[in-house]
C-alpha cells in the first residue's frame, strides 16, 4: 500500500485551493529531518513529476547550533533523489541561552530564530517562495493555544507574505493529519533526524496540553479537526467581537464596557 499517496493528493488538492505554487517558482523547501518536512519533500517531489508547471524545489536544513545535530543523513537522502542539500549553520543555542526569558518558550524561540535563517537563506538563494511542513494538527493546535493562552482569533495561514514583503510563506500539508504523516515515516526508509536540543526543552508543554485536548475530545466528536478546519474557512465577521471587522457603529462601545 502506497502510505504516501493520500498525502500527495491532500497536498495537491491545497495548492489547488489556495494557490500555493506558481510557474516557475524557486522554492525554499525547510528540511529540518523530521517527519513532516520528509513527508513535505516527498509530496511535492512527486507532484512536481505531474504538474503542468515547471517550478524548482531547493532543500535548506538550518543547524541550529546543538552539537548532536547531524546533516549527513538528511544530505544522503535528498542527493538520492538528485538534488542538493544546502545547509545554514546558525548560534541558535548559544542565542536562545542568552536572551530566552522565563516562562517562555525554548521551541518557540528556537522556531523563530530558524524562520529567520530560511529568510536569509532564500534571499541568497534567490528562492520566491519558502515551504514550511505544517500539517492539519499544528493548525488546529495553534488555533486553540492563541485563544487560551493569547487571546487571538489566528492559525496557520495556507498562504502568507512574509513579515519581511519578499517571500510568500506556504504549507502543502495544510490538510494532512499528523496521523497519516505518522503511518508513512513508519513504513518509509527515510532516517528520522533529531534537532539535538536539550532534553528538558524537547516538548512546548503548552502545544502538548493542546494535543491532549484534541485527542480527549476527539473521542467525543470524531470529525473535530475537520469542523474546526471548515471554521477556519467560513469566518462570519458581523458575529465577531473585532470593532475593526464589523459595521456596528457602537461595537468598540460595547468591547470596552465588558471587564476583563
Amino acid at each position: 500500500m502506497d502510505l504516501l499517496k493520500p498525502i500527495q493528493r491532500l497536498t495537491g488538492k491545497a495548492i489547488g485551493d489556495f494557490g500555493l505554487i506558481d510557474n516557475g517558482d524557486r522554492i525554499l523547501l525547510a528540511l529540518s529531518g523530521g517527519k513532516d518536512s520528509w513527508a513535505l519533500f516527498h509530496a511535492l517531489l512527486r507532484l512536481r513529476l505531474r504538474a503542468p508547471i515547471r517550478y524548482e524545489l531547493i532543500p535548506v536544513t538550518v543547524h541550529p547550533g546543538f552539537g548532536d545535530f547531524d546533516c549527513t543523513s538528511i544530505a544522503d537522502e535528498v542527493a538520492r533523489h538528485g538534488l542538493t542539500l544546502h545547509i545554514e549553520y546558525t548560534e541558535g543555542k548559544e542565542i536562545i541561552e542568552q536572551h530566552l526569558r522565563p516562562g517562555s518558550s525554548y521551541c518557540a524561540f528556537c522556531a523563530r530564530l530558524r524562520r529567520g535563517a530560511l529568510y536569509g537563506a532564500a534571499d541568497r538563494l534567490n528562492c520566491n517562495k519558502l515551504a514550511l511542513g505544517h500539517h492539519l494538527d499544528d493548525v488546529i493546535e495553534t488555533l486553540l493555544l492563541n485563544q487560551f493562552y493569547s487571546g487571538t482569533l489566528a492559525a496557520m495561514s495556507a498562504r502568507m507574505l512574509a513579515d519581511n514583503g519578499r517571500h510568500t510563506v506556504i504549507r502543502p500539508l495544510i490538510y494532512v493529519e499528523e496521523k497519516w504523516i505518522e503511518n508513512w515515516m513508519a513504513e518509509a526508509a527515510i532516517p528520522l533526524v533529531c534537532c539535538g536540543c536539550p532534553q528538558q526543552a524537547r516538548e512546548d508543554q503548552k502545544r502538548q496540553k493542546m494535543k491532549a485536548l484534541l485527542h480527549q475530545l476527539q473521542k467525543d466528536i470524531p470529525h473535530i479537526k475537520q469542523s474546526l478546519l471548515n471554521a477556519l474557512r467560513n469566518v462570519q465577521p458581523r458575529h465577531l467581537l473585532d470593532s475593526k471587522l464589523s459595521d456596528t457603529p457602537d461595537l468598540q462601545g460595547i468591547q470596552q464596557s465588558i471587564p476583563d
